[in-house]
């Protein structure tokens, strides 16, 4: 495979403070569903201690939280709820579905610099059954709003729409390589029994028919409404070799935020189709010891099918333009070239700002995933693409 050189670039002997020096121990969830009757502050401390519990360590030993700025449920409520002791560092990650792996990132650094020794990170959100935030027409706009919603993008859907309406301009992309990625997910959520769309086939016609949500997007490319909530436990490296579950190590992190960004539609850049995962890649690939080509399995944030091929040329997958041409042949299926969203991902398996892909990056290196990648021992995982984001390296 060939990598954009701009995003892979040589790897000096840097530093790389965070490398290794933490693991994933434990990871939990709730059920998934477009209704749940508890509130997000119940969903919560389910998954967190579902998570502790994964991992064998008590809740009175948590002393680090960290979550989403858009999260509605407070560390403090929470370290209550699930009987923490002192707790040391706590922080949370803007931008939405952006913030994911950087909760992850928040907690390896504190780690690592002797603020905290058991981190928490986790997502609760009731998306299926609560408001959308577009719909409070009385609330004054943010000033990226000004540029946008009175011209009729009301909707992260219009927004990437645009995007995807340029990228098929100009480089051929069609319909039928985003349909090719909404299929690699729901095959995946096939065959997991937790998926909002377990047992729940897709076809090419089912896909080619389904109505417009903003063209060109239809139904099948925009990720699903849910209510539910994940949580994951971080540790030092040291301690995670006597948890429960063999260690998952956090071997590289990165935030990224481009010049002159502007939400989704990027409409001050020389390129709207780089995107801040162009950014965030440059400092991932730098601080590891492997690049794309060295990555077995991918769990890409994919809130919309048009961001995939986005971010694989973002991480350098393959050049610039060559996205949708990669997911032709079977490519992000299990045995193709870079399997995806294994866990059936936003699209298929539920929506949760994008964290269920870190749990299923961990079940994958531990080799417990419904959609096993054979051998898996190095993953990729991703947020947001549009949006300031973030990224992970992972490896067993």
């Amino acid at each position: 495979m060939t990598a954009a050189p701009a995003t892979a670039p040589a790897r000096p002997a840097a530093m790389a403070p965070l490398k290794d020096t933490t693991a994933i121990v434990g990871i939990g969830q709730t059920p998934f569903a477009r209704h749940l009757a508890e509130p997000e502050k119940t969903l919560a401390c389910r998954a967190i201690l579902a998570a502790l519990d994964d991992a064998g360590i008590p809740p009175s030993q948590v002393d680090a939280f960290t979550s989403y700025t858009m999260e509605e449920t407070d560390e403090v409520e929470v370290a209550k709820a699930i009987g923490a002791g002192d707790v040391t560092f706590f922080s949370k990650a803007g931008y939405g579905g952006g913030g994911s792996c950087a909760t992850v990132a928040h907690l390896a650094a504190a780690i690592t610099t002797g603020q905290a020794t058991v981190g928490v990170a986790w997502r609760s959100r009731k998306r299926g059954s609560g408001p959308r935030p577009w719909r409070n027409t009385g609330a004054e706009l943010p000033t990226p709003g000004q540029w946008t919603r009175p011209y009729g993008l009301l909707r992260p859907a219009d927004e990437i729409a645009m995007l995807a309406r340029r990228y098929m301009h100009e480089y051929g992309a069609t319909r039928d390589h985003f349909f090719n990625v909404a299929l690699a997910c729901r095959n995946r959520a096939n065959q997991n029994p937790a998926a909002m769309m377990y047992e729940r086939p897709l076809t090419r016609e089912m896909y080619m028919t389904s109505r417009w949500i903003s063209e060109p997007l239809c139904l099948f490319d925009n990720c699903l409404e849910t209510d539910g909530a994940l949580a994951c436990v971080v540790v030092s490296a040291e301690r995670a070799r006597d948890c429960r579950h063999p260690p998952v190590y956090v071997h590289s992190a990165a935030q990224g935020l481009p010049a002159q960004h502007h939400g989704m539609v990027n409409y001050w850049t020389d390129d709207p189709l780089t995107g801040p995962s162009w950014t965030a890649a440059r400092r991932l690939w730098h601080t590891a010891d492997f690049g794309p080509p060295d990555v077995d399995v991918a769990q890409i944030y994919d809130a919309f099918t048009p961001l995939i091929p986005l971010s694989l040329e973002g991480y350098g997958f393959c050049a610039r333009g060559e996205g949708a041409a990669f997911s032709e042949g079977g490519a992000l299926e299990l045995g193709g070239r870079l399997p995806i969203n294994t866990g059936g991902g936003g699209l298929s398996e539920a929506y949760v700002h994008g964290f269920n892909l870190i749990n299923e990056g961990v079940r994958q290196l531990r080799g417990t995933s419904t959609a096993q990648v054979p051998g898996a021992e190095t993953c990729l995982v991703t947020a947001g693409e549009g949006v300031p984001t973030s990224a992970l390296l992972l490896r067993s």
